[in-house]
């Protein structure tokens, strides 16, 4: 990730630290619930989730008795973190700054490597998984939640030009097929996906990111021809005078192999 493009990330993630950190689906338990179900964590392992935002998924490994550390790149939402760790009296959770590129461990120092809806906002995913596959031991897990793209190039880039024109520090939702081909480069195995949705109100979901109003202008017109004739597969809709659209997502399980295996 250039240095640019990760200041734009920190500008980013301060103005909307505060609007992040509130969103129900990115508080929401019961998807948390599901990630940690999902992973299926073994008391005390030694978790670290990278680009933690305000921790929500740390504390969610924290809560079902994991030793856990989370980084970020942008001490605002680590700000919001620490203050819910002490609100919850978490012991077993600490925060700290760090590059996802650059991850300032040793080799196999973690049992499980977790992030979620972090890697549509790097330049470079493949270079981040490779330092989160690095850090995790074999035979640990490596989790990643993120938005999915449809399998169809035209139609995935309609909708990243529209979460691109919102929010600047997207650079680009992937496929599944390209996850699966990621993973595979990086030494891990898939054991399970399972896929989901977000379902913003569209005039909530540019206020959280603060868009502009000439680019919210084109956010809106985009996303009025997708409705029309399904450009991207994310199906806006209109309910109670509201615009609302389909955000798909994705979680996926892997193990990392031994070198030898691979």
């Amino acid at each position: 990730m250039s240095s640019e493009h990760k200041a734009m990330v920190r500008q980013e993630f301060t103005q909307q630290a505060q609007a992040y950190a509130a969103n129900p689906s990115i508080a929401d338990h019961a998807r948390l619930t599901r990630l940690v179900q999902a992973v299926q964590p073994r008391h005390k392992a030694r978790v670290l989730d990278v680009a933690t935002g305000p921790g929500y998924v740390a504390m969610a490994f924290a809560e079902a008795g994991c030793e856990v550390l989370g980084i970020d790149l942008t001490e605002a939402p680590l700000s919001i973190a620490e203050q819910k760790r002490q609100a919850r009296e978490l012991t077993n959770l600490r925060f700290q700054l760090g590059d996802a590129e650059h991850l300032p461990f040793e080799e196999q120092e973690f049992d499980i490597v977790v992030s979620r809806f972090a890697l549509h906002h790097c330049e470079d995913p493949q270079r981040v998984l490779t330092e989160m596959a690095r850090v995790c031991r074999i035979q640990g897990i490596v989790a990643i939640e993120d938005l999915v793209v449809s399998e169809y190039p035209a139609r995935a880039a309609y909708q990243n030009s529209f979460e691109q024109l919102r929010d600047p520090s997207h650079t680009r939702a992937l496929p599944i097929s390209e996850f699966l081909a990621l993973f595979t480069t990086c030494g891990l195995e898939v054991e399970q996906i399972y896929t989901d949705s977000l379902t913003p109100a569209i005039e909530q979901w540019l206020a959280n990111a603060r868009t502009p109003d000439d680019r919210a202008v084109k956010v809106r017109a985009m996303l009025e021809q997708d409705e029309l004739h399904d450009l991207s597969g994310t199906h806006p809709f209109r309910q109670s005078g509201a615009v609302y659209f389909h955000q798909r997502t994705a979680a996926f399980v892997n193990r990392k192999l031994d070198a030898s295996h691979v």
